[in-house]
């Protein structure tokens, strides 16, 4: 019986996807990150990455920001 990741796996974005979806530069994500407003994960190379699904809930709370 497979794993329910290897059913449903998760998606997860980079710093910089989330900078694009919310109009800001890639510091202020892990800025947030910092302040706890996101949770990174952290690769085996030492990246961060964010869930999706807590990224878009955060998106829907504030909205997009101006370029």
């Amino acid at each position: 019986m497979e794993g329910l990741g290897a059913q449903h796996p998760e998606a997860w974005l980079t710093p910089g996807e989330v900078a694009r979806l919310f109009g800001v530069d890639p510091k202020t994500v892990t800025r947030w990150a910092a302040a706890g407003k996101l949770s990174p994960q952290r690769t085996l190379g030492g990246h961060r990455r964010y869930k999706a699904d807590e990224v878009h809930a955060l998106l829907r709370q504030f909205g997009p920001q101006p370029a």
